[in-house]
């Protein structure tokens, strides 16, 4: 079990980890050992997720989600398998941990009369500068 939060537990048999030829520094290494870390993790079908949660993940994780729910994280900063896939693990739990915040609802407010009356003096101000640019019109002679 992956503790997230004191409610989310993840059961390990929940993630699927494939681990993949990484690219960049390693030397020869880099050829021949399969280090870099893809966490396959279902959202769309774990039990381990209230159904809010699951929904604000579905919406945090963007383009890490593919079409049929699956949250995919690509691990490849470190040299080796063991830190690639410890930072996929985290990635993952840090991700729930911030769906599982729900988020204040937002408060409506409005503009003070000061506000207001700064606003409408701002724009006279710019119809004056902008009446002073004209040119004067044949008319006006």
């Amino acid at each position: 079990m992956i503790i997230i939060t004191p409610d989310i537990a993840i059961d390990e048999r929940e993630i699927k980890e494939e681990f993949v030829r990484a690219s960049g520094p390693g030397g020869q290494n880099v050829n021949k050992v399969a280090t870099a870390v893809q966490l396959k993790f279902d959202v769309a079908n774990s039990p381990s997720l209230p159904q809010g949660v699951r929904q604000r993940l579905i919406r945090i994780a963007g383009k890490r989600m593919t079409a049929e729910g699956v949250l995919v994280i690509d691990a490849r900063r470190y040299r080796t398998q063991g830190q690639n896939r410890r930072d996929a693990r985290e990635r993952l739990a840090e991700l729930i941990r911030l769906a599982s915040e729900r988020p204040r609802p937002r408060k409506r407010t409005r503009p003070s009369t000061a506000a207001k009356r700064r606003r409408l003096e701002y724009k006279r101000r710019i119809a004056v500068k902008k009446k002073m640019r004209r040119g004067v019109s044949p008319a006006d002679e």
